[in-house]
This record gives structure tokens, sequence and C-alpha cells, in this order.
């Protein structure tokens, strides 16, 4: 008995050397923080596939043929006076600086007359003002008289600047006034061109009317009819796929089997409070002139996206550190966090500009990937 004692005494010993010398079990390594990538095996995580939306039908707007807005001119006078006469007729086509009509400006003649004396006036003051200096030199004349001279050739250079401003504002050529006074050939015949090349669509004057004026009575119009424009209304919701470049249909009740091609050229900054729209303008090519402004027309815009739209359901993104984020199954029981653009976000649903592309797989509810994430980062750790 006693030597099995001894064995049993022997064996403890080891057994408690060997405990004490045991080494310490590695330290568990530190919890990642928002892992980018993810591993787990369970099936009950829901995922869709992306695929871009379908292209927008295409949208037909009542609209309404017009000029151009830098493509026409009403035109009034700019003086008052009777009309000598009228140089074009209606629908007669003019260059940029034909003559439209002739009046008599008596204001041309008023105004030239007071230049001619201003002229007179000033080379006077001149003249005071050379002798009035040669005799302060000679100690003849004070000081006193020779700043009074020199005053009144300041106040006569004013004046006769002033007149000639006037002039001009009379559209009196400038280079008529730079000749010397005798060669100049200024009369009360005021000549009234047009500013642009195009087709005299408007006339409402005839030789011997007296014409004031006034700017909301224009005595002609003039318009390039080569190329016009249409203007439609776009309700709020159709104007996130129309951009200016677009290209479009437009028809028109005299000729409804023919579609004229037409360019979206302008969209409008301000929506009308009273109808909830946007004015559009359409450029229109009419070298043949078949359309005619005011005409209604209907304006088609076909495809009017840019580019296919990739629409997701709100409850994929999460948003952190100010940013937004999806979660993308690499492969089966694989995920990945990924930021992403926002480019509209609706009640229920969100379109992305970037960070995703069709054919890749999400997570419609990432909030139960960070839950077992966080799940298999703890049971690692335990």
């Amino acid at each position: 008995m006693k030597p099995l004692l001894q064995h049993l005494s022997v064996v403890l010993l080891c057994l408690t050397v060997m405990g004490c010398t045991r080494p310490d079990p590695p330290a568990p390594s530190a919890k990642p923080v928002q892992p980018s990538v993810v591993a787990n095996g369970q099936p009950d995580i829901q995922t869709m596939r992306i695929d871009a939306s379908p292209s927008l039908p295409a949208l037909t707007l009542s609209a309404r043929v017009t000029y151009a807005e830098d493509g026409y001119s009403k035109i009034s006078s700019p003086l008052p006076g009777p009309v000598l006469d009228v140089r074009v007729k209606l629908g007669q086509a003019v260059k940029a600086g034909d003559i439209l009509m002739v009046i008599d400006a008596a204001d041309i003649a008023r105004a030239y007359a007071a230049y001619v004396e201003e002229i007179s006036e000033l080379g006077l003051a001149e003249r005071n003002y050379e002798l009035t200096k040669d005799l302060y030199d000679a100690q003849a004349m004070s000081l006193k008289d020779l700043e009074h001279a020199e005053n009144d050739l300041n106040r006569e250079r004013a004046e006769f600047k002033q007149a000639k401003e006037l002039l001009l504002s009379l559209r009196v050529p400038a280079a008529e006034l730079s000749k010397p006074l005798a060669q100049q050939q200024i009369t009360s015949r005021f000549e009234l061109r047009s500013p642009l090349t195009g087709t005299v669509v408007e006339r409402n004057v005839t030789p011997g009317q007296i014409v004031g004026t006034a700017s909301d009575q224009p005595l002609f119009t003039v318009a390039n009819l080569d190329r016009l424009q249409v203007v439609a209304d776009v309700y709020e919701h159709d104007l996130s796929g129309i951009r200016v470049g677009a290209l479009a249909a437009m028809t028109v009740e005299a000729y409804p089997a023919i579609e004229f091609p037409a360019k979206i050229a302008v969209i409008g900054d301000v929506v009308d409070p009273a109808t909830r729209t946007i004015k559009i303008r359409a450029t229109v090519s009419n070298q043949d002139r078949r359309l005619k402004p005011e005409m209604f027309a209907r304006l088609t815009i076909a495809g009017h996206t840019m580019r296919p739209k990739i629409v997701i359901p709100k409850q994929a993104v999460m948003e952190r550190s100010g940013r937004q984020w999806i979660v993308v199954e690499l492969a089966p029981g694989r995920f990945e966090e990924r930021p992403v653009t926002i480019d509209s976000v609706t009640d229920n649903q969100v379109t992305i500009r970037e960070g995703v592309v069709t054919g890749e797989r999400i997570v419609l509810s990432p909030s139960s990937i960070n839950h077992l994430a966080a799940s298999d980062t703890s049971a690692g750790g335990a």
C-alpha cells in the first residue's frame, strides 16, 4: 500500500508543476470596427438584383409655334415726327441696316443748331483764354482775370460735349460729327433701319403719318422665319427627364402627317404658381416656311431620359458619417459595404447616380447584415 501512495504523490506533484508552467492563452484579437466585407452563411438575408429602370414613355406636350427669342425685333421710332417715306412692304425680306422708313425729326434740327452754336461759343472761349493768358504773362492782366477765362473755357467745353452727346443719342452718325463743320451733312431726316436680317412680318405705318416714341406700339416687326421655336409647358414631375439638347418631334394640324425635327433649347427657371408648370423652348428649322408663328402644335420628346436609371428601395440605403451606403452581395454569404451617390429620393425609392451597377445584388435590409456581423464577431471572441 505504501508504494502505491508514493506513486500517486509523484503523479500529483508532476501535474502541479505542469499547471504552473502552462503558457497563458493568446489574447483575443481586437474586434474590427464596421468591416467592409462580411462572410455569413445565413440563408434568410433578402437581396435583389440591380436592373436599370425602363425608359420613360414618350412625353407629348401641347405647344405653340413662335419666333426664336433672338430672331425677331419689334421696332419703334426713337424720334417723333411725320413719316416722309416707307421703304418696305409687308412680307419683304430685309437685311440688317436696311432703311425701313424716313421721318422728319425736328429734334435733330434743334439739337444740331444747338451743337453748331456750341462750336462757336467754344471757339470764342478758347481764343479769349489764350489772349488772357498772354496778357497775364505780360503782367497786363490779373490772376483773377485768367481764372475767370479758364472757368469760361471749361464751361463751354462741357456744354459742347453735352450738345454732341445729344446728337449721338438722336442716332446722328459719329463719323459725320467728326468731319469739319463745313463738310457735315446733317439734316432733320431720320432713317429708321432694321436691326437684323429677316422678313417684315408686321407694318403699322403709312407715309404722312405722325409717329411718336411709344415702344408699346411698334411700327415694324422683323423676324427670322428660317428658324423658329416651339413653346410648351411641362409639369414638375415630367421635368427630370428633359435636358437641353434633347431631340424632339413636332406636329401641327396643318400637316398632320409630317414630323418636324426639333431640339430642346431652353428650360425655364421659374415655376408658374398658377399652373405649376415650367416653360421649355425647342428650336425647329423652317427653311420651307411651312410653319407659321402662333400655330398650335404638339411636341413629343421620345425616350426623354438621358441614361438608364438605377432605382432601389429606400430601406436598402443606410447613412453613416454623412454618407449613404448600401450592402452588395459579392458571392453567396459574402457582402460588402459600399458608398453610393444619390440622385433623387421619393417616398420609398432612391435613384442612384453612382456606386452600383446593373447586374449586382444588394441587401434589402442592411441592418440585418450589421447584426449578423456583430454576432459572428462576438462568437469568434468567446
